[in-house]
């Protein structure tokens, strides 16, 4: 049995290295590129947008010309408020910044180009240890971002950056606001080829979602086709929180598409590599996503991700989505983008699955998809989130109802973890034989294992049984920890207020400030001692009496421990609360299974009938039992 234990433990530490180095979800590794060695390949010349434009906060425009950008510009055309709105603010060409405030987000938006320099989300806090609660930053307006930026041409042409007019409206009635930014071009720098093009955004109160309308009008029909494609509408560089690195454990960035049947997803993100018409494309990371739901007039549209390092001087890891938009010749087009940019939360994307939202076009998209795992043990993780939430329910603490889930496990377990115990003792009767057998074949491993494998048959007994229990609890283990790193409401989950604050990361009681070299610890964390130690008094409680000389069994009672310290580490602190409450628990139910066994064995031989032992000859009982013989009489002799 000891044999069969220690092979049972190495294989699971071999599994959860294997799982966590290979299998633990995490983006592939993106490009390694030093800053300024990477040069975009050039698609076309830009229509808009030259060389020579610039940012807003580095471009002025020249007093008394209406010069965008290089570009000749014309007097702005006349706007005329939409339904009952009120115009809030309109202004012509020159910096400016709009900021939208709902009851769900704070978003700034920036007439350079008319683009998206700042998202919070307002009912969403981030809890950072010594500060106060913040609202999350989906697009930071520290790291440089211009999101949704609108490009003549593909992914790699310049983005336009000119001035835009604006167009502020709410409205009194419904709480939506309209922004709408507006500008005249002239296509291929030629008068006779003016045109408008107008981005309009649309934000409702309640909503993580958001409209955008791109339009081009022109007096005439006009090609916009640059290599095939019209415009490309970007978003970029980060999605929030910001960061400066991802890592594995912590958070990170993956990247999907849905096709109309199932969630793909995009291993190596090249900006080159495009999708043809998928429903929706998403960047994600371990709580928060954008989707992007183009409604494009004519179809055709295609996405392409890319992912860099080293590309940007103040930011060391991008992220970025495109929406091309193909090649159209019209005097009038109106492309309709919906954005979801909020939580991860299959409860909250439901809800526009189901047509419970104002933005009707997003309804039957699948758009859960984003939220529920996928892989063979998808359906346990529902199962163990269901049971979660009905803890939480009746709790209202996610430690708690971990505890409360970690119970509910070890009852199930029940039956397999006697069948455990059982084998467990049942292995101590063979131990003399097979300390005999080990002595008597010593020299010969072959005739060694024939003859163990026959004593287990004759007495009617399994190895693996012993083995089985521990196996079966690594998909629980894998389960949890996929439920850990991607349940959104787990976030900022508070346990025990001052030391566990969000059951989703890891917790500490002393930071470092710097990174202990080859470990990585970056802070003092007290769950992984006290994981350890309930570790090894599980393993000095249910040792058996003739295992406590045995080495092999030392290694498992000392070593093992260790080896689970250093990979449970900087794991989310809420899966060491289910490991060493698994632990504690397991341990008070082998205790109780042993103490029930041992009982029950011995009331049987009290019970059973006493043996009659084989009798030798010349013995005194075999004497005493021919002296009670009655011998033939002999005849005697006259």
């Amino acid at each position: 049995m000891e044999k069969n234990t220690l092979m049972a433990i190495v294989l699971s530490v071999v599994v959860l290295l294997v799982f966590y180095v290979f299998f633990a979800p995490s983006p592939a590794p993106p490009r390694q590129v030093a800053h300024g060695e990477w040069q975009p390949p050039v698609e076309a010349p830009p229509p808009v947008g030259l060389a020579a434009d610039r940012p807003a906060d580095q471009f002025v425009p020249p007093a008394g010309e209406d010069i965008i950008a290089g570009i000749l510009g014309t007097a702005p055309a006349v706007t005329v408020p939409r339904d009952d709105a009120v115009p809030d603010a309109v202004a012509g060409p020159g910096r400016q910044e709009v900021t939208v405030e709902t009851d769900f987000l704070t978003v700034v938006l920036s007439n350079a180009g008319g683009n998206i320099v700042s998202f919070r989300l307002n009912n969403r806090l981030e809890r950072v240890r010594g500060e106060d609660p913040r609202p999350v930053e989906m697009i930071f307006r520290g790291d440089g971002s211009r999101a949704f930026t609108l490009a003549f041409g593909g992914p790699n042409s310049t983005p336009v950056t000119s001035y835009f007019n604006v167009e502020h409206t709410t409205d009194p009635a419904t709480g939506r606001h309209l922004v709408r930014f507006y500008q005249n071009f002239d296509l291929h720098n030629d008068p006779a080829l003016r045109f408008q093009l107008a981005k309009e955004y649309t934000f409702h109160p309640g909503e993580y979602m958001f409209q955008l309308d791109v339009s081009l009008t022109a007096e005439r029909p006009l090609a916009f086709d640059f290599n095939g494609i019209a415009y490309t509408l970007s978003f970029g560089p980060q999605i929030g929180p910001p960061f400066q690195r991802l890592d594995r454990r912590h958070d990170n960035r993956q990247y999907f598409y849905f096709d109309g049947r199932r969630r793909r997803t995009v291993r190596r993100p090249n900006a080159a590599e495009r999708i043809a018409n998928p429903r929706w494309g998403a960047i994600a990371g371990q709580y928060f996503t954008l989707i992007a739901i183009p409604h494009l007039h004519g179809g055709g549209f295609s996405l392409s991700f890319c992912e860099t390092r080293g590309i940007d001087t103040d930011i060391y890891s991008t992220s970025r989505m495109h929406i091309i938009r193909p090649a159209l010749t019209a005097m009038h087009t109106r492309d309709t983008f919906h954005f979801y940019l909020g939580p991860r939360s299959m409860s909250i994307l439901r809800t526009y699955d189901r047509g419970e939202s104002v933005f009707v076009g997003a309804s039957g998209m699948q758009l859960d998809e984003m939220a529920g795992s996928r892989g063979f043990l998808a359906p346990l993780e529902r199962v163990l989130l269901f049971f979660l939430n009905v803890f939480y329910g009746m709790t209202r603490n996610y430690g708690v109802a971990i505890i409360l889930l970690t119970l509910l496990v070890r009852i199930a377990f029940f039956p397999l973890s006697k069948k455990g115990v059982e084998a467990t003792m049942r292995m101590q009767e063979f131990a003399p034989k097979i300390k005999e057998l080990q002595e008597k074949y010593k020299d010969n491993r072959q005739k060694l294992n024939m003859e163990m494998a026959e004593l287990y048959k004759k007495g009617g007994y399994n190895p693996l049984k012993g083995c089985l229990p521990m196996l079966l609890q690594l998909p629980i283990f894998f389960a949890m920890f996929n439920l850990f790193r991607t349940h959104f409401e787990l976030r900022g989950a508070m346990f025990i207020p001052g030391w566990i604050p969000d059951l989703s990361v890891p917790e500490y009681i002393v930071p470092f400030g710097v990174s202990l070299p080859l470990l990585g610890w970056d802070a003092l964390r007290l769950l992984p001692f006290i994981y350890a130690g309930s570790q090894l008094l599980y393993g000095r409680v249910t040792q058996q009496p003739g295992q406590k000389g045995n080495p092999q069994m030392k290694i498992i009672m000392y070593a093992m421990p260790i080896v689970f310290f250093f990979i449970l580490y900087d794991m989310p602190s809420g899966l060491l609360v289910y490991w060493t409450s698994s632990n504690v628990l397991t341990m008070v139910q082998q205790v109780a299974i042993m103490k029930y066994l041992s009982k029950k064995k011995a009331a049987q031989a009290a019970e059973a009938p006493p043996s009659i032992a084989p009798k030798k000859k010349n013995s005194p009982q075999a004497g005493n039992s021919q002296s009670n013989v009655i011998a033939p009489r002999k005849r005697k002799k006259r």
